[in-house]
């Protein structure tokens, strides 16, 4: 497609590439806060297969997986593994809250130290069950602050061109968690003391102490400070982001559009929004309503295709499907999930969110299925193993390069102004609460003592993958390339499946900046393959 520049758009020069460079690394570092998740993650499922840990934590079993005849019940390895997603349900919840309270930044600051605590109790027990659940729900907590504020804060300070992929770099960073996490897990499995696992743990505040200090020196959100109507603080927040002088006329043009969109909601009389607001509007397209739906619903599916039933419980799963050196194999999966995570933040760009979350889903589903047929048909052979290990990693690979951050990406862009920060919140709390859901379930799904499905679980997860590829054909819009007020124009004049044309034909027009388009305009958006009697409807 050939794009056409818009009336009092500056022609580039050399300093623009500075400005990128720069700014990429301002928008990016919010996305750090996909660490805390991510180690987390990881480090649950090595300790779990840890033998020192079956020892402090255990109970007499003779279990197979059981270490000098002590194994934990399947009900304390849901509660331990669950009880870090409930927190972070409720810490998610209330983030819009928050941050529409002290700030996006500030709100983020204050869960990296909640999660601190969350670490110290986590450190305490020694073979107390409810103490290790209660710290990981205090860590919860902090966890569900920063990833529901982390996706509106990076929305909010990237520009559109890069939104996507610094949005879905938040995944990426997941991704980075779970592979350091196996990886200490490994160097540290075969201590025989509680600095086994007690090492894993305390490495957490690290990641709290990096982003934390961080943001301290991060610029607010400009939308924010607009919402608070500090003007001032606004514009330099603008200029640190763009690299530019607070008079510079790309700083101005900016500052105009978030304030326009600010006014004519505030006019509205729709300025201050609550939780509640998410849900208003009916079930038109557009309305807050279906915005809050798709929302819970993508982050939903997110969790329903089981990636997280792989990073939570996969370590001790592989053992019990007989494979040797699951902790080598629990590294490879987390290794595939890093290097395919990057193909997303490209392909995003490139592609769009829908073809991704199409294709992926078809893709993921797929890989569970296969692994269910052949685990049921030979289950404990060796082929059985090999394939496991194989089409496991298939699946992740697809999640990683697209459902995986391209879910993060549409929840932090489909939002308006006025419920943007509750609207993420309530989406990302969906997220968590499905997590939970999953971790807590599972244990009793797959375990031998109880329902016994094994790798029959798969066949679950991989009909949850058909309703994925469903929803993201019927359910998902098109944002590419779209800044954050034409996406909410978008939603209100098309649907979902004309998402794509609507989005080719917007960026094709290139309008004037008093909204209207001439009839150059509506040429060179025919030549760029746009209907003509199409693009005379959205002229």
């Amino acid at each position: 497609m050939r794009f056409i520049k818009r009336k009092d758009q500056t022609p580039k020069d050399s300093s623009e590439t500075k400005l990128k460079i720069k700014t990429i690394a301002i928008c990016a570092f919010p996305a750090a806060g996909g660490i805390l998740f991510g180690y987390d993650s990881g480090w649950i499922a090595g300790i779990l297969a840890m033998d020192q840990f079956k020892k402090d934590f255990g109970k007499p079993s003779v279990d197979k997986l059981a270490y000098m005849g002590l194994l934990y019940s399947s009900t304390d390895k849901s509660l331990i593994t669950s009880m870090l997603s409930a927190g972070t349900f409720f810490g998610a919840l209330s983030a819009g809250y928050i941050a529409d309270r002290i700030g996006r930044k500030n709100n983020i600051i204050l869960g990296c130290a909640i999660y601190g605590i969350g670490v110290v109790l986590e450190m305490i027990p020694h073979g107390s069950v409810p103490l290790l659940t209660v710290g990981r729900t205090v860590a919860g907590l902090g966890v569900g602050l920063v990833s529901a504020t982390t996706i509106t804060y990076a929305s909010e300070i990237t520009p559109k061109q890069i939104r996507g992929s610094v949005v879905g770099g938040y995944q990426l960073n997941i991704t980075i968690g779970i592979l350091v996490a196996a990886a200490i897990n490994i160097a540290t499995q075969r201590l025989h003391s509680t600095a086994a696992y007690r090492i894993p743990i305390a490495l957490q505040f690290l990641w709290a102490l990096i982003l934390g200090i961080g943001l301290l020196f991060m610029p607010e959100s400009p939308r924010y400070l607009v919402m608070k109507d500090r003007k001032a603080d606004a514009k330099k927040a603008l200029s640190t982001i763009w690299g530019e002088p607070e008079t510079s006329d790309m700083v101005e043009n900016e500052y105009k559009l978030i304030e326009d969109s600010y006014t004519a909601e505030r006019d509205s009389g729709a300025a201050k929004a609550t939780i509640l607001d998410c849900f208003r509007g009916g079930c038109k397209s557009g309305s807050n309503l279906h915005r809050t739906f798709i929302g819970i619903s993508i982050q939903m599916f997110q969790q329903l295709t089981g990636v997280n039933f792989i990073f939570y419980y996969g370590t001790t799963f592989f053992q019990r499907a007989g494979i040797q050196n699951a902790f080598v194999v629990s590294i490879i999966t987390a290794s595939v999930n890093v290097v395919s995570t990057p193909i997303a933040l490209w392909a995003i760009e490139w592609f769009g969110r829908r073809p991704l979350l199409i294709w992926g889903a078809l893709g993921m589903c797929i890989c569970q299925f296969i692994v269910a047929i052949v685990g049921t048909i030979e289950p404990d052979s060796e082929a059985a193993q090999k394939t496991l290990i194989t089409f496991v990693s298939f699946f992740i690979f697809f999640f990683a390069s697209t459902w995986g951050p391209v879910a993060w990406t549409v929840c932090g862009e489909m939002y308006p102004q006025k419920t943007r920060s509750q609207s993420t919140a309530v989406a990302t709390a969906s997220n968590w609460l499905f997590n939970f859901v999953i971790g807590f379930v599972a244990p009793y799904l797959v375990d031998e003592d109880k329902a016994d499905l094994g790798a029959k679980i798969f066949f679950i997860f991989g009909g949850c993958d058909v309703l994925c590829f469903l929803y993201a054909f019927f359910g998902i819009y098109e944002t590419k390339g779209l800044s954050l007020e034409d996406v909410d124009r978008m939603m209100k004049e098309t649907s979902a499946r004309h998402s794509a044309e609507w989005n080719k034909w917007r960026r094709a027009i290139g309008e004037k900046g008093d909204g209207s388009s001439d009839k150059a305009d509506l040429t060179e958006a025919e030549d760029a393959g746009a209907s003509p009697s199409s693009v005379e409807q959205q002229v």
